[in-house]
């Protein structure tokens, strides 16, 4: 009996204490998933299109301008009426790397599904235990789509991810091909997936499709984009002139820590990619996503190397304005970008050699002029830098014959731009430079 008495309370004593000790180790375990989980997330520029101020984090509301109407994006908090706090982790997992909501209705591709299906399953559970366990539920829905119907039904939409958005079996096996090394390989799955780069720097096709998801289909992918909010996204490949040929691995890791470097600044919604999401990545992540950027070829290998011609910046300096915009240039732009073109980095970018301005597009160019650019401090660069708007300030014209000669000095030589051109562009002009766009400068 005293063997017995003694027995169960040895027993039950120990049971307290394994208990303990089990539940100690699950809180270790959900700790360090949701430190993981927030890793992913930053990587994944989830803040970025889920955060909106005025509402709480993750709780949704950016409007998303598409031809057929606008949509938001949606609250991602694990709030269980407006959140996703009754999704289970695989319905976690289907939305994000398929496209489907928990209800069964298809998501818009405005959420990058067809590059987070690349996205491992570690990646994903600690994704889903930190939104569950380390992000705060937010009671507020985030507004209703504004597409007109028949546009509205989402039917259609099952379709297009049949034929544009790969399965997850397919996106793994891709992950898995072979590269030059585990540092290339695992800059790919960083830009090709969680960090979907390919969103806005690829081209798109008719129906809105990435017409490449991953350099393993060709020098397509990004090799730059169709305008997002009146900006047209760069090549992120070795392309002269209009890419990142000539770009260090350590000038893309300092553009991606901190949004500018000795080349040149980000600006919209790269911005907003390098604040929310790659400044807080690891050295090694950002090495890694950089030996992959450089590894990739270009897409229009026939393009001459820029060559820097010292013509406009002689002429600015002997007092000589007669050419168009010159005058202007000097009035208001050379004082930070200096008349040689070669700016103040990492203060004030340089121009000459700029890949923005030498595009056949001229959009960002005159977005930047007409609505200025913000480029906020970042944790390893505190220090903040704006340029003005000059859109109330100067006309059309004068805007046209600046960005012409910004596009052609210097060696520069990129087509000329009109009065109406600028006129139909102000159409398109954004609120906020705290969106789409990338300033890569050679």
């Amino acid at each position: 009996m005293t063997y017995g008495l003694f027995s169960r309370a040895a027993f039950f004593s120990a049971a307290v204490l394994l208990t303990g000790f089990v539940s100690d180790l699950h809180a270790e375990d959900t700790n360090t998933l949701v430190k993981q989980g927030q890793y992913v997330a930053e990587a994944s520029d989830c803040s970025a299109c889920h955060t909106v101020s005025g509402r709480g984090n993750f709780a949704g509301g950016m409007e998303f301008k598409l031809p057929i109407g606008s949509i938001y994006s949606s609250n991602i908090t694990p709030d269980a009426t407006h959140g996703i706090g009754a999704y289970s982790e695989a319905e976690f997992s289907r939305a994000v790397r398929e496209g489907v909501r928990r209800d069964g209705a298809s998501l818009y591709p405005a959420m990058p599904f067809p590059s987070y299906a690349r996205m491992s399953d570690a990646d994903i559970h600690a994704l889903y235990v930190y939104f569950m366990k380390g992000v705060q539920p937010v009671d507020q829905p985030a507004p209703s789509n504004r597409i007109a119907w028949p546009l509205s039904i989402r039917l259609p939409m099952t379709i297009w991810r049949a034929v544009f958005s790969p399965s997850i079996r397919a996106a793994q096996k891709d992950v898995m091909r072979s590269l030059p090394n585990d540092g290339i390989g695992r800059g790919a799955y960083l830009v090709e997936g969680p960090g979907h780069c390919g969103a806005c720097h690829s081209p798109r096709g008719l129906a809105m499709q990435e017409k490449s998801l991953s350099n393993s289909s060709g020098s397509l992918f990004l090799s730059g984009g169709a305008p997002i909010d009146g900006f047209v996204p760069t090549s992120l490949r070795q392309d002269q002139r209009t890419g990142l040929a000539g770009w260090s691995e350590d000038d893309i890791v300092q553009f991606l820590a901190t949004g500018r470097n000795r080349r040149g600044e980000a600006f919209g919604g790269m911005t907003d990619a390098i604040f929310h999401g790659t400044q807080h990545l690891t050295d090694a992540d950002l090495h890694a996503m950089a030996q992959y950027l450089l590894s990739l070829q270009p897409h229009n290998p026939a393009l001459s190397a820029w060559r820097y011609d010292p013509e406009a910046a002689s002429a600015l300096q002997a007092g000589d304005v007669s050419a168009p915009g010159a005058k202007v240039y000097v009035d208001h732009c050379a004082a930070c970008h200096r008349s040689d073109g070669r700016g103040y980095a990492p203060a004030f970018p340089p121009l000459a050699g700029n890949p923005v301005l030498m595009s056949d597009d001229p959009a960002s160019l005159v977005h930047v002029v007409q609505s200025g650019a913000v480029l906020p401090g970042m944790t390893r660069a505190p220090s903040a830098f704006a340029m003005p708007a000059y859109g109330n300030m100067l006309s059309s014209q004068q805007i046209a014959d600046v960005v012409t000669f910004i596009r052609k000095a210097w060696g520069n030589n990129a087509p000329p731009v009109t009065a109406a051109t600028v006129d139909e562009l102000k159409k398109t002009a954004p609120k906020t430079m705290m969106k789409q766009g990338i300033i890569p400068l050679n």
